[in-house]
């Protein structure tokens, strides 16, 4: 259990789709909401649990999975390990990020996720203002985030792929703008990273915050938040976790190391043991080709949905997340899942998500379960 040794070996797309048990019956298109069960997180997760109930398992050594799990993110965002912290959530990740911000505006779509959005809501509005940006047609662009900075603004929060649009945020326009009235970026990578392709040591964004349960396979509780050399936060929850190792547990004084490690916060072990291999798991991938082939899924599939009658969300096909406009979704949805296809109804929208494990047979397979005009 827990070797810090990651197979050099890449991973086919044959070879990664048959990790899955599920994929067997299942077309699986709702990561964005969680992935299937992987064998390499499963079998781990069943070996730390037979331990615990034996009486034979080490705690000290399920905490070293946090150590591993950060080195291992680190090289999957290449990053150096001293940038990234280790956290429950998003929501925290955000929450630490504003507990630290000066005086001064937030901009942030008034569509965002509510565990990016919320977290600078709580702040006291006269100090933090956050400025909740709107569009005609209800998704957001860096364009109408960087037109609603002030010379006051102190952050941008952003998600980079919605969920419930599919859209994705130009990178470029937006650090360029956000940084030349001086304020910063905090961008939640959770519905991208382990798909599409970042190199967040070249993208000057600030605050990287990703959840791993989505498409890094991990369990729920496994997150990371990125800073950028130079930006020191506090920890939102002091703890034990907040001092250099080796941790002291009583007593002592209050000195925080000097890296993002002083951010972390007492781990769930059984989600950062479940990290270790789903992260050496995505480590084997090629990012090129798994990048490539899920855009290309999404674009069938949208192009697919729009032949049949249906429409999809976005003119062009952005991201990985295909959202379509449908009759009656949340039913639909369940008549899929009775043929073994799994979506997401959002109202009268029905979303597929794109992993590398998902085949061309499943997106037709999907297409062909759709009735014509739904």
């Amino acid at each position: 259990m827990l070797t810090a040794t990651v197979p050099a070996e890449p991973l086919s797309q044959d070879g990664f789709r048959g990790l899955f048990p599920a994929l067997r019956e299942w077309a699986w298109f709702d990561t964005p909401g969680s992935p299937p069960l992987a064998d390499p997180v499963a079998d781990e997760l069943a070996e730390a649990i037979e331990q615990w109930r034996a009486g034979g398992f080490e705690w000290r050594v399920w905490d070293a999975a946090v150590e591993e799990s950060r080195e291992l993110f680190a090289e999957l965002a290449r990053v150096a390990p001293e940038r990234v912290a280790a956290l429950a959530s998003v929501a925290e990740a955000a929450a630490t990020v504003a507990a630290s911000l000066p005086p001064g505006s937030i901009v942030v779509s008034d569509e965002e996720y509510r565990s990016v959005l919320y977290p600078f809501l709580a702040l006291d509005p006269r100090r933090n203002p956050v400025i909740r940006v709107r569009s005609a047609d209800g998704v957001v662009r860096a364009s109408d985030l960087t037109a609603a900075l002030r010379p006051d603004t102190v952050l941008v929060a952003v998600s980079d792929t919605l969920t419930s649009t599919g859209a994705r945020v130009d990178w470029g326009e937006l650090t360029a703008a956000a940084h030349a009235v001086g304020a910063e970026i905090f961008a939640d990578l959770t519905q991208s990273f382990g798909v599409l392709r970042y190199d967040l040591e070249a993208t000057p964004i600030d605050y990287v915050a990703v959840h791993g349960y989505k498409w890094l396979l991990c369990p729920r509780g496994a997150a990371w938040l990125v800073t950028r050399a130079g930006r020191d936060l506090s920890p939102l929850l002091p703890s034990w976790k907040s001092t250099a190792p080796p941790f002291g547990y009583f007593g002592g004084e209050f000195d925080l190391p000097h890296d993002a490690s002083r951010l972390d916060t007492s781990p769930a072990w059984l989600s950062w043991l479940g990290s270790v291999p789903a992260l050496r798991t995505m480590l084997r991938l090629p990012a090129a080709d798994v990048e490539a082939h899920c855009l290309a899924l999404a674009r069938r599939f949208a192009a697919g949905a729009e032949a049949q009658g249906l429409r999809p969300l976005l003119p062009a096909q952005e991201s990985h997340i295909v959202v379509v406009e449908v009759d009656q979704g949340p039913a639909l949805a369940r008549r899929l899942a009775a043929q073994h296809i799994k979506v997401t109804a959002l109202g009268n929208r029905l979303r597929a998500g794109m992993h590398y494990f998902v085949t061309e047979a499943d997106v037709d397979r999907a297409l062909a379960a759709i009735p014509p005009g739904r």
